[in-house]
């Protein structure tokens, strides 16, 4: 996976983190949505427990993911999953066209709420400016997406420091008041473990840019990197949200419900704007994912018409299931099963039969047969 060209730092070690951040933001919190689902049933001291345990398990499962794609050579999830379940391999693959439709969803009502919410637009124009941005990115190949996740993530990270310095400034007694004496409530594991459920199948979706790492000591720490990378932005909105706990965990966008109190209409576009690049760039991930694996199986590289039909198929699809569920049914009622089903195809097989195959090659010293064409058989 490594390149003749050199791959940079920057490559090697930040990209990963922060294309799983471009596949965990959409689905994890750029509204808001998912953090009250998830974590305000812990309280706000069980909340942050749980964000930090789901951070954990990103890092974990992250570097495990990295070192196990590395050693077998795989660029895509249909290769990785070849070598870790064998004949079983299927079973993920159900999963995550699962999650994929359920996602996508998912952001199409987000974005639709969004433009509802921000201009007064009605519900399905939100939706199809997404649909259109993801068919424009998804048809471009790896390089364009690599680019977009660069800079969406300086906008991001940037919009996000803006809206912690302005809540703290004028909200930041309340959110020190909600913590002071919090009780711990012991749904915290379980909401932190659902959480990191469903959300770390991004660390497969990403592996067509791990082609960057060069040493299993890169795969691991970029693994470890990708954690904190993606979990830092929603540790600090969840702090901005205890503002205004427990109210606003009944809010369907609880990112504008802090920012029409803030009182700035022009970073309340701005930071919706972010949200829909969030949502974009998660979006665009995951569908990318599905073009890298039938490429992998095609006689010849897909060219950008054919990623652009294949990526139309999905996203039409899953923007009706947006209009036809809504976001809040969506999130409460999709996420919660969609974890379990990583978990048992997934996370589990990973962390047992994939550290046991890792830790043989080791032993033998030598890596997995990685002939990909073998593994396409």
């Amino acid at each position: 996976m490594s390149n003749a060209a050199g791959p940079s730092l920057f490559q090697r070690f930040l990209l990963p983190g922060l294309a799983f951040k471009a596949v965990v933001i959409g689905g994890g919190y750029a509204t808001g949505r998912e953090l009250a689902e998830f974590f305000f049933p812990a309280g706000p001291a069980g909340g942050l427990l749980g964000l930090l345990l789901a951070m954990g398990v990103w890092s974990l499962v992250c570097a495990v993911t990295f070192l196990f794609a590395r050693a077998t050579h795989s660029d895509d999830y249909r290769v990785f999953f070849r070598h870790l379940l064998g004949p079983f391999w299927p079973a993920f693959e159900f999963a995550y066209v699962c999650f994929l439709f359920l996602i996508l969803s998912v952001f199409g009502a987000a974005a639709g709420e969004i433009g509802a919410a921000v201009f007064g637009l009605p519900l399905w124009a939100g939706s199809v400016f997404l649909a259109a941005g993801i068919l424009f990115f998804a048809a471009l190949g790896t390089d364009t997406i690599e680019r977009l996740f660069k800079y969406a993530s300086i906008f991001l990270y940037s919009v996000y420091v803006i809206f912690v310095a302005m809540s703290f400034s004028q909200f930041g007694g309340d959110i020190i008041d909600t913590l002071n004496g919090a009780a711990i409530n012991g749904a915290w594991f379980s909401g932190g473990l659902t959480y990191a459920g469903y959300n770390v199948v991004g660390a497969v979706i990403i592996l067509p840019i791990l082609r960057h790492l060069t040493s299993n000591r890169d795969a691991f720490t970029a693994g470890l990197l990708a954690g904190p990378l993606a979990m830092l932005p929603a540790i600090l909105f969840f702090l901005c949200m205890l503002a205004f706990y427990p109210q606003i965990g009944g809010e369907a966008l609880p990112s504008n419900y802090i920012l029409e109190r803030l009182g700035s209409p022009v970073f309340q576009i701005a930071f919706q704007f972010m949200i829909f690049v969030a949502l974009l760039e998660t979006s665009v991930s995951a569908v990318h994912a599905v073009n890298e694996r039938i490429d992998g199986v095609t006689r010849r590289p897909l060219g950008h018409g054919a990623r652009l039909a294949i990526a139309a198929v999905i996203v039409v699809f899953a923007m009706f299931l947006a209009q036809r569920f809504g976001l809040i049914d969506l999130i409460a009622k999709g996420y919660r099963a969609l974890a379990y089903m990583i978990l048992l195809t997934y996370v589990l097989p990973l962390l047992t039969l994939g550290v046991w195959k890792l830790w043989r090659w080791s032993k033998r010293g030598k890596a997995a047969s990685p002939a990909k064409d073998s593994a396409n058989s």
